[in-house]
């Protein structure tokens, strides 16, 4: 599907490494049917670059309508269908001087070129079947990607994983209800196609591999977002202590005095390539101070909406039950990591726990981290490499999906009419074909392509 729309730009800065060291350069990117003529127009060099094989570099020069300099430039240029659009593309390099890309871009709109819209480079390149829906939706995530598993997870979406298992099981429910078409069609002449046992099967296989794909969403959510973790406990336990350790920066201020963090710091750390958010809480406690009071407040909504919870005592002072209680009723107990610091200090016997380790010196880190991914991950066997859902939209629609195949068996079960399970099969089909793109409104694509940055 050839789009003719018209011609669009995208100014980018990059930060490139170079023999000589690191320079900035400014990518401007013009995409459209007359592309190639809009630039040859300011462009001058040894070829029209209407003239030129597709995937080549050229040198120039961009000069004004004046005839004035503007830049010494590199032109690379992309003939449709093979550019990232599926439309004829160019990509203008020049120093990387905002004033000279301003200029640039200036005399390009003066050509009636228009400035992209969020997200309409990639919008393009669905609307021209260069990528499905899932797909484009992967490129945000590689963007927005900030350690190397989600970077993976969100590569191998773009590569067309979880794309091509969700067709086949699209295009194996289209076999299927084809059968209640056929049946339909023919309803005079009462003509079985399939039977009722057989369509059941086949409507129990696609489920089971639906809920395949819907139980990845925890493991894919925590990859592509990560992991929220509280640090929690008493006044005075080592929370800020750990936060520290881990950080290995002076982030939170540490004292004797109970109370001395007031507020909920966050900080990002990976570990072995994955994201966790360390949320370093006011230690629990009643307190007549207000502003304290208030941190404690906090402290619960951050419990609430962790993915694990590190239950912190010490050495020093008994493990406390009220705060294990209270923190059982916010978050599931599996969630939660007992965690026993300051053993460096001189004590008797150590009371139980899940882990033990000194914020001090480091003893007992590693396995405090062996612990958290163990808690986040559970013990799943996905990887990056597999069909994961990271995304809240796609696990919606194979949700919509399932619950569509039940009503087909509750259908068939109760022994109604085929009009009524050929609805149920299409709905199913509908909620799978709206994840890749095969079914979708201008309301989703708008909502979708509106989180990207300009012209990406």
């Amino acid at each position: 599907m050839k789009n003719e729309s018209s011609n669009i730009i995208e100014d980018t800065i990059a930060a490139i490494a170079t023999p000589l060291g690191v320079g900035a350069i400014s990518v401007i990117r013009v995409s459209g049917s007359q592309s190639f003529e809009f630039v040859d127009s300011i462009f001058v060099g040894k070829s029209k670059l209407t003239m030129v094989p597709s995937h080549t570099i050229h040198y120039g020069k961009i000069i004004d309508d004046d005839g004035n300099l503007i830049d010494d430039v590199l032109i690379s240029v992309f003939k449709n269908p093979q550019s990232y659009t599926g439309e004829d593309s160019v990509e203008i390099s020049t120093h990387g001087n905002p004033f000279i890309t301003k200029r640039i871009i200036e005399l390009l709109l003066n050509r009636g070129i228009k400035l992209a819209e969020p997200g309409e480079f990639t919008k393009r390149a669905f609307l021209n079947n260069r990528l499905d829906l899932a797909q484009a939706e992967a490129v945000v995530d590689i963007i927005n990607s900030r350690t190397e598993a989600s970077l993976r997870g969100a590569r191998n979406q773009l590569d067309g994983l979880l794309s091509k298992k969700v067709s086949e099981l699209r295009e194996l429910l289209i076999n299927t209800s084809s059968f209640i078409e056929l049946e339909l069609d023919f309803a005079e002449e009462d003509i079985q196609f399939i039977r009722k046992e057989e369509l059941l099967e086949k409507i129990k296989l696609i489920k089971k591999e639906i809920d395949k794909l819907l139980t990845t969403y925890s493991f894919g959510r925590v990859i592509r977002d990560g992991v929220n973790v509280a640090l929690v406990g008493k006044p005075n336990v080592g929370k800020s202590s750990l936060l520290n350790y881990i950080l290995k920066e002076y982030r939170a201020i540490v004292s004797h005095i109970p109370g001395t963090t007031r507020d909920v710091i966050r900080e990002d750390v990976s570990i072995d390539g994955i994201l966790f958010r360390l949320f370093d809480t006011a230690g629990i406690r009643i307190s007549e101070d207000e502003i304290e009071k208030e941190g404690v407040i906090r402290s619960r909504e951050v419990v609430k909406n962790s993915d694990v919870v590190c239950f912190i005592n010490d050495v020093e002072q008994e493990f406390d039950n009220n705060i294990y209680e209270e923190l059982k009723s916010l978050t599931s107990e599996t969630q939660i990591i007992s965690v026993l610091n300051k053993i460096d200090v001189p004590h008797e016997t150590l009371q139980h726990s899940d882990v033990y380790i000194s914020a001090l010196t480091g003893e007992g880190i590693e396995e405090l981290f062996k612990r958290l991914k163990e808690v986040a991950f559970g013990n799943s066997n996905y990887s990056e490499k597999s069909a994961t859902v990271s995304n809240m939209r796609h696990y919606n629609c194979l949700r919509k999906a399932k619950v569509s195949l039940i009503n087909a068996e509750s259908s068939i079960h109760n022994f109604l009419s085929g009009e009524y399970i050929s609805v149920d099969l299409r709905n199913a089909e509908i909620s799978l074909g709206e994840i890749i793109g095969e079914v979708t409104s201008d309301d989703i694509l708008n909502n979708i392509f509106a989180k990207f940055c300009i012209g990406k």
